[in-house]
C-alpha cells in the first residue's frame, strides 16, 4: 500500500475515502464535512471557560451542554489522530516552518493565521466547508458543488502564478 516515498497510492486512498463516504450515507444518512465538528469542539472549549454564555448563545446554545456528541466531532478526531499515527509510522514528522526564501517566518505565520481565520469564518458563514461541499456535494452530483470545485482549482492555479516567486 505504500510507495518508496512513504505516501499511500492516491487512487487507493480515493477509493477508500469513497467507501467511507458511502458508509457514512448508509449508516448515518448524512455525508462528511469538517466545519460542523470544529464548531462543536469550539463550543465545548468555550463551555470550559464561560458555560452560561455559551448555553445562552443563539448559535452554540442549540447544541446544549454536550456539543461533542456529534458524529463529525469523531470524524475530525479520527482524521487528526489517524494522520498523526500515519506520519509517525512513516517517520515523516518533523517540526519545521515551510516558507519561501523571501518570506520572513513572522510574515509566513501571520499570513497563514490570517488565512486560517478567514477560512474558518467563511465556512461557518456559508454553513459548510470545502470537504463537505466537494465530497458530499460531489457524491450527490450537485451542480453547485461542481461549480465550487472548478472555481477552487481555477483560482488556485491563477493565484499560484503570482505566489510562485516566493517559493523559488
Amino acid at each position: 500500500m505504500e510507495s518508496k516515498n512513504n505516501y499511500w497510492n492516491p487512487y487507493l486512498s480515493g477509493v477508500l475515502l469513497g467507501g467511507v463516504l458511502l458508509l457514512s450515507f448508509v449508516t448515518l444518512g448524512a455525508g462528511l464535512g469538517a466545519s460542523g465538528g470544529m464548531a462543536r469542539i469550539a463550543a465545548w472549549l468555550q463551555t470550559l471557560v464561560m458555560s452560561d454564555h455559551v448555553l445562552q448563545s443563539e448559535y452554540f446554545g442549540a447544541w446544549g451542554t454536550k456539543p461533542l456528541t456529534y458524529y463529525l466531532v469523531f470524524m475530525i478526531l479520527g482524521v487528526f489522530f489517524g494522520g498523526l499515527i500515519s506520519a509517525l509510522l512513516a517517520k515523516r514528522v518533523k517540526l519545521q516552518l515551510e516558507k519561501g526564501r523571501t518570506f520572513s517566518p513572522i510574515k509566513r505565520m501571520g499570513l497563514a493565521s490570517l488565512g486560517g481565520v478567514m477560512v474558518g469564518f467563511s465556512t461557518r458563514l456559508a454553513q459548510g466547508c470545502t470537504s463537505g461541499q466537494a465530497l458530499t456535494g460531489g457524491a450527490l452530483l450537485l451542480t453547485g458543488s461542481f461549480v465550487f470545485l472548478a472555481a477552487v482549482f481555477v483560482t488556485g492555479y491563477l493565484f499560484s502564478y503570482f505566489m510562485r516567486r516566493q517559493w523559488i
